[in-house]
């Protein structure tokens, strides 16, 4: 069974945007729930999408395990995969990793930007990798099931994650920083210790994430994934459009900001006041999946080569890294 499935979206949730889901053909969206929110706003997120779960049942639904995504076909609804995009919902707790994960959260970011508890953002000055609570924490995700998402993180950070995680890690919406150095792209290392370690990328549309910016051509982009694919191979590839539709541009404030500073952060892409940039034409939203497929397709990638990229490959990786941590059950057996 083929699956189309999103790495990741910040969007500004409504009907409309489902309908869209829909008409695009999507079958299963990673959310980003929370930044900089603590525990109780975190839980306040989930119950939002508790009622937007009862209000549009014939449209989406909570998904908990790639078992899910087969629901999601057989009922014509897209599955909702929740995630955080820094790990202030756990505050100072480990203990929080696993209340969240039965509450919904299958991926955690390690860090935002900036140094975290657990792990240094790709904006610090210097990178100190994983911190000692980082490493306990990354051992229990691994232990309830929930994916380590380095998307902003530093590359010293991301390497030591890989290195210490018993699963494989994610980074779901970014790009090669040899395409586009963005400081949010990612090193020729990063990507081959993914690939080696059976990790996903999730390629960004964000256009700060672009050669081009709002410019970037269809062409362009997935050429860029085509030369990934020829060094590194199409088995861990997938997409994280990083889609923020219908965002007011006061939100950029709160992605960058948070509570940290009492000064703007203007991020990456522009000095001036922070807001969204407008998404290439070629995708604006989630029905337009079907130029991008068409666009891999031109640079020659097969059928079943864009079915694995445009959701195959997460859905594989889904079933791996959702689930408890069997080894003990597996090497008590074994005996």
């Amino acid at each position: 069974m083929t699956y189309l499935i999103d790495g990741l979206q910040y969007s500004n949730w409504s009907e409309r945007i489902f309908r869209q889901l829909r008409a695009g053909g999507v079958d299963a969206v990673h959310v980003t729930l929370v930044y900089h929110e603590n525990f109780r706003e975190t839980v306040a997120v989930v119950e939002r999408w508790n009622r937007w779960f009862e209000r549009w049942p014939e449209l989406i639904f909570q998904a908990f395990t790639a078992d899910d995504l087969a629901l999601a076909k057989a009922t014509g609804r897209t599955a909702i995969f929740f995630g955080a995009q820094n790990p202030s919902c756990i505050e100072d707790d480990i203990g929080l990793v696993q209340v969240l994960h039965r509450l919904g959260l299958r991926f955690m970011q390690l860090s935002y930007n900036n140094q975290s508890l657990l792990a240094s953002g790709c904006y610090e000055a210097e990178d100190t990798g994983l911190t000692r609570m980082g490493r306990e924490v990354v051992t229990e995700m691994n232990r309830v099931g929930m994916v380590v998402d380095m998307s902003h993180s530093g590359e010293r950070s991301t390497l030591a994650a890989v290195e210490h995680s018993a699963r494989p890690i994610a980074v779901t919406h970014a790009n090669p920083a040899s395409w586009h150095p963005a400081r949010r792209n990612k090193s020729d290392a990063v990507i081959s210790a993914l690939a080696e370690t059976g990790g996903m990328l999730g390629f960004s549309l964000y256009p700060h994430h672009l050669n081009g910016g709002s410019a970037c051509e269809l062409s362009d982009y997935c050429t860029m994934i085509a030369r990934t694919a020829e060094r590194f191979g199409t088995e861990f590839l997938g997409i994280g459009t990083d889609l923020c539709q219908d965002q007011p541009d006061s939100v950029v404030e709160w992605m960058r900001t948070g509570r940290w500073t009492k000064s703007v952060d203007f991020g990456e892409g522009s000095k001036d006041a922070p807001g969204f940039p407008a998404m290439p034409n070629w995708f604006r939203d989630a029905r337009d999946f079907g130029n991008l497929r068409g666009g891999l397709r031109s640079v020659g990638f097969s059928d079943a080569e864009v079915a694995a990229m445009l959701g195959g490959n997460w859905a594989r990786f889904f079933a791996a890294s959702f689930g408890p941590e069997m080894r003990g059950e597996v090497e008590r057996a074994a005996e």
